[in-house]
């Protein structure tokens, strides 16, 4: 029996393309350590994004191309995630530990915003990244809610706080600070204090993504958040209609002003099936996401329905994500979460930890 050759294992593999990006794993330089003893092959695949629930689909796939090598008995595949820091903006300085900020915006309330960031936040970590969340709306907190989360953080050293943790993911936000039924009556500058202090003061350990809910508007508030704050990218979340999608663009282009790249629109309650009848019915209008992304040159990362288990499980502390993760919805979030991964690994990387910093000193 012939011993495959390298050469002939790496033009085969590359027959194997990657359905997120479009580029097969040899040209894009993901395939590491590629092994030939006899008839046995293995190899790593590293993704720079998480897409852990395809492994399984693209593991058969590139098994059946190593296959389809003469000589090949055996093939070992084993997968990766490796998210890399990308660029913020100019001037901003980075969180320590923390890879990628995300910001979830809207524009304005009551387009599912919250529910949205959170079960992405959760969609990203079932993919396999570590991931934090950053409840930024100071007047109206609603993530300890959604993640099931109660109590005060700590602080071992007077300084920084440890963040409260749900469903294994770090969270911060003023919730935590006061009480549940306590409006915050706060002028513009305390309140984004405030967010500074909570974004920079939490010991947030090493993650590849911190979400960030952010507050509805535009105001002076959500630019000087959008400032002081190093944005990796925003995600836009509208509903089809066509007030909301007004708004949302206002958002929209707040980030592109502040050079904050935009991944994409999320077009949340875009149609409404009856539990009953299982009709379907567009309640807030139809593809104005759609539409809304080729105006802008955006990417429309997904649809989500309008659906009574999304609200029922956010508000019980338990997102859809966790609480049915094999449901059809779960699989739209994590579609959408891959996603922003593969937008993100696609931005410029930051290279700022790898240059000395340099002090000049007069010499008397």
């Amino acid at each position: 029996m012939s011993t495959p050759t390298e050469a002939a294992l790496l033009d085969s593999l590359r027959t194997v393309v990657d359905p997120l990006t479009g580029r097969d794993f040899v040209t894009a330089r993901q395939l590491r350590k590629l092994v030939v003893a006899g008839g046995r092959v293995s190899f790593e695949v590293e993704l720079p994004y998480p897409a852990r629930s395809l492994w399984p689909a693209l593991g058969e796939a590139l098994k059946t191309a190593a296959r389809n090598v003469a000589g090949v008995t055996d093939v070992a595949v084993e997968f990766h995630t490796n998210v890399a820091a990308h660029a913020v903006q100019r001037g901003v300085p980075l969180i320590p530990g923390v890879k990628n900020i995300i910001a979830v915006g809207s524009g304005k309330g009551g387009v599912g915003k919250s529910t949205t960031a959170v079960n992405l936040a959760l969609a990203l970590a079932a993919e396999g990244a570590s991931v934090g969340m950053l409840d930024a709306d100071i007047y109206g907190p609603s993530q300890p809610m959604m993640l099931g989360v109660e109590g005060r953080p700590t602080s071992e050293d007077g300084q920084t706080m440890e963040p409260l943790r749900g469903h294994g993911i770090p969270v911060a936000s003023i919730g935590f600070l006061v009480e549940a039924d306590s409006p915050m009556i706060w002028r513009g500058p305390m309140a984004t204090n405030a967010l500074d202090q909570l974004l920079k003061q939490t010991r947030w350990g090493e993650l590849d993504y911190l979400i960030v809910d952010m507050p509805p508007g535009t105001g002076d508030i959500h630019l000087t958040l959008a400032q002081r704050v190093p944005i990796t990218g925003a995600v836009i979340v509208t509903t089809p209609q066509d007030i909301a999608l007004l708004d949302a663009t206002r958002g929209l282009r707040m980030f592109e002003k502040v050079s904050v790249p935009v991944l994409g629109i999320v077009e949340n309650m875009a149609v409404f099936c009856c539990p009953n009848c299982g009709h379907h019915t567009h309640l807030f209008g139809e593809d104005g996401g759609r539409r809304m992304a080729e105006k802008h040159g955006a990417d429309l990362l997904g649809s989500l329905p309008l659906a009574l288990s999304i609200r029922e499980r956010a508000d019980g502390g338990t997102p859809t994500v966790l609480a049915d993760p094999d449901s059809e919805i779960a699989g739209l979030y994590k579609s959408i979460a891959r996603r922003i991964g593969v937008k993100v690994a696609a931005l410029g990387k930051d290279y700022s930890s790898r240059f000395p910093t340099i002090t000049v000193s007069s010499q008397t």
